[in-house]
């Protein structure tokens, strides 16, 4: 068992705990007997011990602990991934201000957002946060794939959850398996459409096109899903929250569009029965 998070070891003898790059606990406990579903703690700075019975193993930012209700694969990974990596998959909570990786850490696992958002940032030269990406679903820093090392933070910006992978059956199972490795191409090629559309829109003057196009362009069948709130989207389309409340409430007054819960909706989309 785990302490410093809440709970009590089956066993007083303890080794002392050990530290890792940037002052974080990093330790990856696996029971030899008991089988449990896990869940990932990620870039806790409390003290962590662990029992002498156990097989401890450094990881470089999850510490798994059991999870209640059982971890289940999201459809999008279910189909993209072959049956040797779903296997090896694991469910992470995601909570608010945590960092789920260090800049210069060496990358160990990949993550992939189901729900809530993570961004990725480091400091600028004068002292300011620099944020690079924002995932609210999909993986997070594919790059990591070919790269030694972080090269930013990843941050908790709003509570979710997440899946994790380990990254060397990942890289094995990409250059061995080529049904897989087109998959994984086809879900990049994705990514970069939605990052051309997202340059597309900076481009746009006014607060209204901005938001209509990522209506457009990221939503589905007209809703626009805003999850994490309205803050974070004014952060995306780079405009002030007050400019998109201002701009949102004058979209509204003129019927074209409307919200729900959780989402924003042209007023020219077709009704969804799911949530009339």
């Amino acid at each position: 068992m785990v302490h410093g998070l809440g709970m009590r070891g089956a066993c007083s003898h303890q080794k002392k705990p050990k530290r890792c790059e940037g002052g974080f606990e990093h330790v990856h406990v696996v029971s030899p007997v008991e089988r449990v579903p896990m869940r990932l703690i990620i870039g806790t700075k409390r003290p962590l011990t662990y029992d002498s019975n156990h097989t401890a193993q450094l990881s470089s930012a999850f510490i798994n602990v059991p999870m209640s209700p059982p971890f289940q694969l999201p459809d999008t990974l279910r189909k993209l991934l072959p049956a040797s990596l779903t296997a090896l998959a694991s469910g992470v909570e995601l909570r608010k201000g945590e960092r789920l990786f260090l800049q210069r850490q060496r990358p160990r696992r990949m993550v992939f957002v189901v729900c809530g958002e993570i961004a990725l940032e480091r400091l600028g030269e004068q002292g300011n946060t620099v944020v690079l990406q924002r995932v609210r679903e999909g993986f997070v820093a594919e790059a990591s794939l070919q790269s030694g090392s972080y090269h930013c933070d990843a941050v908790v910006i709003a509570a979710g959850q997440a899946v994790s992978l380990p990254i060397e059956p990942l890289r094995a199972a990409l250059a061995s398996d080529p049904a897989f490795a087109l998959r994984w191409i086809a879900m990049l090629n994705a990514e970069v459409r939605r990052l051309r559309a997202q340059c597309e829109r900076m481009s746009l003057k006014g607060v209204d096109q901005r938001l209509l196009h990522m209506i457009e362009t990221e939503g589905v069948d007209g809703r626009l899903r805003i999850g994490t709130g309205l803050k974070s989207l004014a952060t995306e389309l780079a405009v002030t929250h007050e400019a998109l409340y201002r701009t949102l409430a004058a979209l509204e007054k003129g019927g074209v569009v409307f919200r729900e819960t959780g989402y924003i909706t042209l007023a020219c989309a077709e009704p969804d029965p799911a949530r009339a």
